[in-house]
């Protein structure tokens, strides 16, 4: 069971991010708003580094439930859960405040998230492609164990890159990622 203490400051800290910006983040401010010490903020997350990569974390979460949602709603269609999966993670993140509090403080001098989400993105890589993959291994992919891993890693990498600096609309990039990765993936 999550701890209601930890979870207050990480919304809290989720609250000031999109509000006022990363570096209005203060172990002090974030104690005020959550109701606790500064000290219990300092034993549930650790270091202010450390209550970033919480935060991402856990809001990579919500987007990989949404991706797990689309491959159930396609249990036979590996091509349109992959579609799904793409439309619904880049409408998800349309709408994301957080991510947009991350990707726009690069206009201003407020860049210590941004890492976490492009040169720093080990842990989110690694989480998404080991979701994407369990979810790709049913339908039995026409592809061999060495080549599967490389694209997966290449559908991920290019979905992030789209949630970060979308080039057209979730249904038209679903779409169009669908269709590049049924050619490699689907029987």
């Amino acid at each position: 069971m999550p701890d209601p203490t930890r979870q207050r400051i990480v919304a809290a800290a989720v609250d000031l991010t999109t509000s006022e910006g990363w570096a209005a983040v203060t172990m002090a401010r974030l104690a005020a708003a959550a109701g606790v010490s500064r000290q219990t903020v300092y034993n549930e997350v650790g270091s202010k580094p450390a209550l970033a990569e919480v935060m991402v974390l856990e809001e990579l979460a919500r987007f990989l439930g949404v991706v797990e949602q689309a491959f159930d709603a396609e249990p036979d269609d590996l091509t349109r859960a992959i579609e799904g999966a793409v439309r619904d993670v880049l409408t998800y993140a349309r709408a994301n405040t957080l991510l947009h509090a991350v990707v726009s403080a690069t206009h201003g001098a407020d860049t210590e998230l941004l890492p976490l989400l492009t040169t720093n993105a080990g842990s989110l890589l690694g989480a998404a492609k080991e979701v994407v993959s369990a979810r790709v291994a049913p339908y039995a992919p026409d592809i061999d164990a060495a080549h599967l891993d490389p694209a997966i890693d290449m559908v991920v990498r290019v979905v992030l890159s789209h949630v970060m600096q979308p080039s057209s609309s979730p249904e038209q990039t679903g779409a169009d990622l669908a269709w590049l990765a049924g050619r490699v993936l689907a029987r």
